[in-house]
């Protein structure tokens, strides 16, 4: 994923979480409409002025964005880690019989347990 979709979709969420339209955000960030949609849809990449530009609009700080942004980052690389488990590190124990004490009437269980040791 890029940095400029990643930046796109942010300012798409916080626009329409703030419920401006397209048109609005434009003039409020002094930005054409096509070229904010270019933006919003991270085909093309903002200068410093026009990011500036397009937080004042929101009402936004720069350092916000930036946090959005890296959290956006952040969350699709660990979608798209693999998840793997070292199960050479777990072995399967027996252990003894256990006493279970789930009534007022205590009894020890005859049944087999077992414990992953890790």
């Amino acid at each position: 994923m890029l940095l400029r979709q990643v930046i796109g979709n942010v300012f798409r969420r916080l626009r329409r979480e703030r419920g401006i339209t397209l048109r609005e955000l434009a003039e409020l960030a002094q930005v054409s409409v096509p070229y904010l949609s270019e933006i919003e849809r991270g085909r093309k990449e903002p200068s410093s002025e026009i990011l500036a530009a397009i937080c004042r609009a929101l009402d936004l700080e720069l350092t916000d964005l930036l946090a959005e942004v890296q959290f956006d980052l952040a969350t699709a690389v660990r979608a798209t880690l693999p998840i793997r488990l070292q199960t050479a590190a777990i072995r399967v124990e027996e252990s003894g019989p256990q006493r279970i004490t789930s009534s007022p009437r205590a009894y020890s269980g005859s049944a087999q347990a077992f414990c992953l040791v890790a």
